[in-house]
């Protein structure tokens, strides 16, 4: 079945990203107006827009299911692209879609549920003979249970919540007179975040690193992994930069893992794009985390390695098409890093900066994709999340993607906002970053300071300014420069020069 109009269930960059896809495949869109952003980027991007602007209500409209199943029914969608976070990864929303006779461009509501719930998950993973800390069988009733199975599989232990992920519920506990209020702070948090308090405990693996392998499945059965991606640059077990392929593994380590992730997403038949999530260890044993069954933010740096659009074949598959490629169809070439530029103060814990975008200048060079939902004059609302823009760059190998990603930092600027671009400099100068020897506990562990300045800091941002005043003026050709021995100097001719900077 032809998908002819996909409601987007979402904002921002990721928004764009699908829309871009779906014109390319000649789909319409509907994007939806809200009270919180009126004059968004991303709504320049659709055919259509559903217009609520007029109507704050206490429950954001990407998480009230009935409003977005209505507005589909309205506009006339056949299909609906969730993105990520919100509603993505919610089964119930899958079923209400499918029962509308609405196209969920995702995996299935069994799939979603089952590896959703990270005690039903866990179950299957050991059931299929994939790699797992050792942990409780289900989720834990009370404290005492926690105490015991904790004093079972030995100290330190992590605190999960059972139906969530992204850092929320999570404790680590690593002594008994701990386990009360760890406990509690992560059941509450849980229940805050998820709408369920369960928790269970696994065996804490100290300093791992985060590889994730990119699943791809059809309606067929067919599914193949992408490869891997490297995640362990994190704050607050939140992801900050990732890179294709890692540097931790060799070609029988990725061919092993691969392997395990496609036997996990086959144990619920999986379809559409998903991401299975492993924690390596110091001794390269690698534990299955759990599953995410949705798009991921740093698919863009598969999609550079592979040269795969995975919100095409997510489409593709929703619409019943199989897979054009086998496992064996599928190369990894060359290098690709993604920076996750945020609104936050690095100096204050990389807390919230929200604010109004002034000034927003990325480089165009052929090694650098930018995705981003915001432009000048755009505003970071306290009410969604704090990103602006993903830098990914590319490179034929890891060094010379770190190489070309120190000069794309350097050329980023953005005025109105605190961002997290002083951490990206700093790190992709850090030794250890470059030569690969760094873990989850990397920030806390291994930096004494989030930020990185030089001397030509200044020189830059004034080089930028006067860039952009030159630029917004050449229309006219307004202005021309004089120098000290009274010559003057075509503004065309400086532009080209200070681009040579």
């Amino acid at each position: 079945m032809k998908i002819k109009k996909i409601l987007i269930a979402n904002r921002g960059e990721i928004a764009i990203r699908v829309m871009k896809t779906a014109r390319k495949m000649n789909i319409r869109t509907v994007a939806v107006r809200t009270a919180f952003e009126p004059l968004a980027m991303y709504l320049s991007f659709a055919d259509e827009i559903y217009d609520i602007s007029d109507n704050i209500s206490e429950i954001p409209v990407f998480l009230d299911i009935e409003k977005i199943i209505s507005i589909a029914v309205e506009t006339g969608a056949d299909a609906l692209h969730p993105g990520y976070g919100f509603l993505a990864e919610n089964a119930y929303f899958a079923q209400k879609c499918i029962d509308n006779k609405i196209i969920f461009i995702g995996p299935s509501p069994d799939a979603i549920y089952k590896m959703g719930n990270k005690t039903i998950a866990r179950r299957l993973a050991l059931k299929n003979k994939i790699p797992m800390a050792m942990g409780s069988d289900g989720n834990i009733a009370d404290v005492e249970e926690a105490i015991a199975i904790a004093s079972k599989i030995g100290y330190p232990v992590i605190i999960k919540a059972a139906s969530g992920g992204g850092g929320r519920g999570m404790r680590i506990v690593r002594k008994a007179e701990e386990m009360e209020k760890m406990f509690y702070i992560a059941s509450k948090e849980a229940e805050k975040a998820f709408k369920d308090p369960s928790v269970f405990i696994e065996r804490y693996i100290e300093n791992p690193k985060h590889i994730e392998f990119q699943i791809l499945g059809d309606t067929k059965g067919n599914i193949v992994h992408l490869g891997e991606r490297e995640c362990s640059i994190q704050r607050k077990h939140q992801k900050l930069l990732e890179e294709a392929p890692s540097s931790a593994l060799d070609k029988s380590l990725r061919k092993k893992m691969g392997e395990m992730a496609v036997r996990i997403a086959r144990s619920v038949n999986y379809t559409s794009a998903g991401t299975v999530e492993f924690l390596l260890d110091s001794d390269r044993n690698f534990y299955f985390m759990e599953m995410n069954t949705r798009i991921q933010v740093e698919h863009p740096v598969t999609e550079i390695v592979t040269g795969i659009d995975l919100i095409e074949q997510q489409i593709r598959i929703a619409s019943g098409e199989a897979l054009k490629f086998g496992q064996e169809d599928i190369k990894i070439k060359g290098w690709a890093i993604e920076c996750r530029i945020n609104a936050e103060d690095v100096q204050a814990g990389f807390a919230p900066d929200p604010g109004k975008i002034e000034k927003l200048s990325m480089p165009e060079e052929s090694y650098v994709r930018v995705d981003t939902g915001i432009r000048e004059g755009s505003a970071i609302v306290a009410n969604f999340d704090s990103m602006i823009a993903k830098l990914i760059v590319s490179g034929k190998d890891r060094k010379e993607a770190i190489t070309n990603c120190k000069m794309a930092l350097d050329k980023v600027w953005i005025k109105g906002t605190k961002t997290t671009l002083p951490f990206f400099r700093l790190l992709v100068r850090n030794q250890n970053f470059q030569d690969g020897n760094f873990t989850t506990a990397f920030i806390e562990k291994d930096l004494d300071k989030y930020f990185y300045y030089s001397e030509y800091e200044e020189m830059i941002a004034a080089w930028l300014a006067t860039k952009l005043f030159i630029e917004e003026n050449l229309q006219e050709n307004s202005i021309n420069v004089d120098f000290e021995d009274g010559k003057k100097m075509s503004p065309w001719l400086l532009n080209k020069r200070m681009n040579q900077f």
